[in-house]
């Protein structure tokens, strides 16, 4: 673990592996090791930088008032710590709209975009919907048996054949809580999220490489939401997973490895450093 102190908080970071360099940015309500599946898989060709978002897990102080301006601004301090010029984005949900703020305002220090679950108006993945509201209020209602069953309806798909019990025990440790409880920042980071729309100046992202990934049964960021991001960066791809949710990263890790690697080797790299095929 590295820290780094920036604008009032001690920001927890991690670098594993080596080549190409690569910022992870997690969403709403995990920590930086959410992305270990992606991480174990390719630190062996890339440098891997994750971080706990200021307020979660062991990035403390939190701030009394969160923006995405703010969390992309921690991005940045973190990339300069570490004498990066630039690096390849990857974010899922919130940590998808703290990429696009940093490649809008700092588009130089950006390869290219993976944007996984995401949305350019927050307040698209915050307002109720009836899909949201039954699941959404049950994660806070009833036993812990039950609010873990009902968190993991916005994270695994219908179809998911496991025990969805066993699994939601397990994945505290991609969450970094008990997926019965809600982190005290997640409100804060819900109401960050409902402030910021990318929408007016992402054009600007015209030519930057950009990969955006939806889930058909993604309650958060549906399909309809993430077409809408494609749609508005020119020459960006969309792929769209059929049998997902907003968990995609999770469920469907190998694929969408598979994608990033992809989206990696295809992208004009100022990096001098070789990718092992």
């Amino acid at each position: 673990m590295k820290y780094l102190e920036h604008q009032g908080c001690q920001l927890c970071y991690k670098i594993v592996g080596s080549g190409p360099k690569i910022v992870f940015i997690q969403g709403t309500g995990l920590h930086g090791d959410g992305w270990s599946p992606q991480v174990e898989s390719l630190q062996n060709n890339y440098t891997c930088l994750t971080f706990d978002n200021r307020g979660m897990a062991a990035s403390q102080p939190g701030s009394s008032h969160l923006t995405v301006e703010q969390m992309a601004d921690d991005v940045l301090a973190l990339m300069d710590a570490e004498g990066w010029e630039a690096a390849h984005l990857v974010g899922h949900s919130l940590g998808g709209l703290i990429a696009l703020k940093l490649a809008i305002a700092e588009r130089s220090r950006v390869l290219s975009l993976s944007l996984l679950c995401t949305f350019s108006r927050g307040r698209d993945a915050t307002c109720m919907t009836w899909k949201r509201f039954g699941p959404g209020l049950r994660s806070y209602l009833g036993t812990r048996l039950m609010r873990r069953r009902a968190f993991a309806e916005f994270v695994l798909p219908p179809s998911y054949s496991g025990d969805r019990d066993d699994w939601a025990v397990k994945a505290a440790a991609l969450f970094g809580h008990d997926l019965a409880d809600h982190p005290p920042v997640v409100m804060k980071q819900m109401a960050a999220m409902s402030a910021y729309d990318a929408t007016p100046s992402i054009s600007k992202l015209a030519g930057l490489p950009t990969l955006v990934v939806g889930a058909r049964h993604d309650r958060i960021a549906t399909l309809e939401i993430v077409r809408a991001l494609a749609s508005c960066i020119p020459d960006s791809r969309l792929v769209e997973f059929d049998d997902a949710a907003h968990g995609v990263t999770i469920t469907h890790a190998a694929a969408v490895n598979a994608l990033l690697v992809t989206h990696f080797i295809n992208t004009p790299s100022a990096d001098s450093e070789s990718i092992k095929q």
